[in-house]
This record gives structure tokens, sequence and C-alpha cells, in this order.
């Protein structure tokens, strides 16, 4: 559904939420395999830890709930590439939450980092991306986005926004040439999944899924799920009436 990427030497990749986790494991692995990255994320000395052993690697401190600092970031990375040849948009977080927790603060903070961030992003460099006719966006969402999880009540529809997001854009994008991919981890080591104390089926860790990342866009797809013994799963359930679907998802959670 994309075009394939064969060789990553001198591709011009741009990761935003590159400080930790997948975003941090996915722009290491780029680096090695000779891209050119400028990595983002809220703080410069957390980049710094990054990829000390890559000198050339470009970073750029932003926060993504701050549009002008988006912008600021695109103007920079602009004047030194031109363009770019994929921006990926890793940034966001997770909060615990149910109907007897409600949080109105927490909601806010969730939805302006995991999604009014993303669009502060798409702002930035859909401009470029449209005028150059190449090159694509990947947007990191969640296996949790597609269907009520339990715990999940703000963070599940913040992720179902993205998916809807990205089907959206890879209609309008792709026959202008442009590469859209939909990035749906499931369980995954990261600082946000420490948290969690319920079992976390298919756990895998953030350069695994790096590595499920990259071949994914290495092989033009648009649709990037994993670990699919468990993505499958959750996609497969929610192909169930909601009786069988709420039924079932009380029986393997106990909630």
């Amino acid at each position: 559904m994309n075009p394939r990427i064969g060789d990553w030497r001198g591709q011009r990749v741009w990761v935003i939420g590159a400080s930790t986790g997948i975003g941090a494991e996915t722009a290491k692995l780029l680096l090695e395999r000779g891209a050119r990255v400028a990595l983002s994320a809220r703080k410069l000395s957390t980049l710094q830890t990054v990829a000390p052993e890559f000198p050339k690697a470009l970073l750029l401190p932003l926060d993504v709930t701050r549009h002008a600092e988006v912008l600021a970031a695109r103007d920079t990375l602009l004047a030194q590439w031109q363009g770019f040849d994929l921006v990926l948009v890793v940034a966001g977080a997770y909060n615990e939450m149910r109907a007897d927790s409600f949080d109105m603060a927490a909601v806010n903070q969730l939805i302006d980092l995991n999604l009014r961030g993303v669009f502060h992003c798409l702002d930035a460099v859909l401009p470029s991306l449209l005028a150059q006719h190449s090159g694509g966006i990947g947007i990191v969402s969640s296996a949790a986005g597609y269907s009520g999880l339990p715990k999940a009540l703000i963070y599940g529809p913040t992720k179902a926004a993205l998916i809807n997001l990205c089907e959206s854009l890879y209609v309008d994008l792709r026959p202008r040439g442009n590469a859209v991919y939909l990035i749906n981890p499931g369980f995954v080591e990261t600082p946000a999944t420490a948290v969690n104390d319920f079992p976390m089926p298919g756990l895998i860790t953030a350069r695994r899924a790096a590595q499920e990342i990259v071949q994914g866009i290495e092989q033009g797809h648009f649709h990037i799920h994993f670990p699919k013994r468990f993505t499958n799963w959750l996609r497969l359930a929610r192909l169930l009436p909601y009786r069988w679907y709420f039924a079932l998802l009380h029986k393997v959670t106990g909630l």
C-alpha cells in the first residue's frame, strides 16, 4: 500500500518522541542502518543519552503540546535538510483510568499529548510532504484503539482517534505520492507499561517493536501491528457482536 524502502542510507527521518521506549529504539535502529535522523523530545539531556555513538544525529528538543515549538523545530530541520523522507510521530502517554476514577485534568493532559500534539506535528510537516509529492508519515497509535478496554477510559479513545486519522490521511495523501503508516503496538516494555499491575499478553521489548516498525515500513505496509498473536486476537474480537465481545472481555480480564 506504500512504496518499499530497500536502503535507509541517506534517508531523512524525523522521530518525534525519541527519548525513551519505542521512539528511542527506532531512532537508534535507523541510525544503525545509515539514515539521517533527527530526534525530538521534551528534554535535551534525555535525547543526548539515546545514541551518543552517532554524533551526526540532530537533536531538536520540543514539547508536542506546544505548537510553536514544533513549528520552530520544523524550520530548523528544513533549513538543514530541505525536506523529509519520513516523519515518525511516536510521542504519547498512558494514563490508567476507569469510570470511578474519572479525572478531567488527566483527560485534558492526555488529549493534549496523544491527540492535539499529533495534529501539531501534522500542521508542521504536511505542507512540505505535499509539496514534495514524496516522503511519508507514520503515527504510533495502539492496539488499545481497536475497541473499548478496561482501564483505558481516556487512553483508548485518543488512540482510536489516531487510527481514524491515519485512515483518512491515507485516502488524501497516497494519491499525492506520500506514504502513511498506521502503527499499532500491543504491550511493549517501556516506562509507560512499567506501571501496569496486570498480566500483559505478548509483551515484547522496545527493540523488538522498533524492528517490527522498520520492517513494516520497508515492506510498504499501511497497518503495522505487533505482536500479531495478540493484536490479531483483538482485531478478531472486535468483529464479534457486542454481547459476545463484552462477555469474552470479562472472561479474559476478570473486569
